[in-house]
């Protein structure tokens, strides 16, 4: 699933206390100042169906680079992909080039940073009788995580219709993920106990917490060295520097519905 967005009317209405909308100010201290703009740009989500038209936008979606970003599309494009979801079953891929590639990163990074899971994870990758589909969640930076709500809704709903008609897209024991993370930088190394790891991270994609607190498995990388794209760039929460990581998890396909609940709870506006 994918969603765009269509512009409606600017809104003059002047809407501070809801803490939306965009200032712009404008003066000259030798003449007698215009009074302040106050506008809200109101934008409705529309999810749809990933289509051969979506190839662009997915593209750069994923991997906003701030070059992308210069503006150069049309303001009004009603095209734009602001997020969109996917999960691709790894098993019944097995041997395809792209497949191969994603088992052989989780892998020789969890070998690297939690050597002790390497085989648990290798197995469950390579069994055939219990599926594990990637799932892609991903949204542009400044897009808020209520978008991933209705995404993850109807991704769900595909699934258990895919389930019902016996697709093998629809059969998945895990879902693996991998989540674009930080941590306050200077740590020598990220903590490998689940719950000392959860007060050390953050995710740039707040929904994703969720995953990972129901995760099986679940270990961190650095991306710090990493130049293609600006999320591995400098980084800082409340002045803190940050440290870019990539959080991989395995999350059981019986846990998704407590997941799905806690989105609902959060993210219903």
């Amino acid at each position: 699933m994918a969603s765009s967005a269509k512009r409606r009317q600017l809104d003059p209405a002047v809407e501070e206390s809801r803490g939306s909308g965009t200032e712009e100010e404008s003066g000259d201290s030798s003449e007698e100042s215009e009074p302040e703009i106050h506008q809200e740009v109101q934008v409705d989500f529309e999810a749809h169906a990933i289509s051969d038209n979506d190839h662009n936008g997915i593209k750069r979606l994923l991997q906003q680079q701030a070059e992308i970003l210069d503006g150069s599309n049309e303001e009004d494009d009603e095209d734009d992909i602001f997020g969109f979801i996917t999960a691709i079953n790894l098993t019944e891929r097995k041997g395809m080039e792209p497949v191969e590639q994603i088992k052989e990163l989780v892998l020789s990074q969890c070998e690297t940073h939690h050597q002790g899971t390497a085989e648990q994870l290798d197995k469950i990758l390579n069994d055939n009788s219990k599926p594990v589909s990637f799932l892609i969640s991903e949204r542009f930076i400044n897009v808020p995580p209520q978008i991933s709500l209705p995404l993850h809704k109807q991704l769900q709903t595909e699934l258990m219709d895919a389930r019902k008609t016996n697709k093998s897209c629809g059969k998945s024991h895990y879902y693996l993920m991998i989540s674009k993370t930080c941590m306050e930088a200077g740590k020598k190394k990220v903590p490998q106990q689940k719950g000392k790891v959860k007060e050390e991270l953050r995710f740039i994609n707040a929904e994703e917490e969720f995953f990972y607190e129901q995760s099986v498995i679940t270990y961190s990388y650095s991306v710090q060295e990493e130049s293609d794209s600006s999320l591995s760039g400098r980084w800082s929460f409340d002045d803190v520097p940050m440290k870019p990581l990539r959080t991989v998890m395995l999350i059981p396909a019986d846990r998704i519905n407590a997941i799905m609940n806690k989105l609902e709870e959060y993210l219903t506006i």
